[in-house]
Formats: C-alpha cells, structure tokens, sequence
C-alpha cells in the first residue's frame, strides 16, 4: 500500500459519491445517494484541520442529491432533485440541502 503524505491529499480536489439511508421520524427508510465536488485550497483545508469555523463561501462543496423509497408517504421524493451546499468542519461536515422544483 502507498503512502500518502498529508501535504499532498491537502491538495486534491474530491469527486464525492456519497450514498446512505435515512430513517424517517414514522420509521420509513429513504435511500439517497449524492455525488458532487469538494474543492478547498490546501491553506484553507489547514484552518478548517485546525478547528477554524471557516465559511464555505471561501471554498467549493457542491452536491446533486436523488432519494428513493418505497414508503408511500415518500413516494414525492422519488421524483425530487436537490442541491446540497457543504460545509467542512473539524468533526467532519454539513450539507444544507435545497429542494429544486
């Protein structure tokens, strides 16, 4: 296996494929996948590693949102597209998600 050394993956733009499945507050199950673009220079990717609230409109993290259920009162979102906006942080990210209709 390489090795990766930090000062170069500081530098790499990501091409997202995230995928997972929520749980409704009715217990239905929805899958979504989202694949997108995470492009943040190397000096901001530093402040945001050293728990700097940088503000994302200093970066790119962009994402395309589908979701899929059986659930029939989710059925609407099969046929909904969503944009999502990240936001690294320390612990990870946030993605504010908007409904394009």
């Amino acid at each position: 296996m390489a090795e990766l050394r930090s000062e170069f993956l500081l530098q790499l733009r990501a091409q997202l494929d995230i995928r997972f499945t929520l749980r409704t507050d009715d217990g239905e199950l929805v899958y979504a996948s989202s694949s997108g673009i995470s492009d943040i220079a190397p000096e901001v990717r530093q402040r945001i590693a050293q728990g700097t609230d940088v503000d994302p409109s200093e970066y790119y993290f962009r994402t395309a949102l589908r979701f899929e259920t059986g659930a029939h009162e989710y059925l609407w979102l099969n046929r909904l597209l969503a944009i999502g906006v990240g936001k690294r942080t320390a612990a990870g990210m946030e993605t504010e998600v908007f409904a394009i209709r």
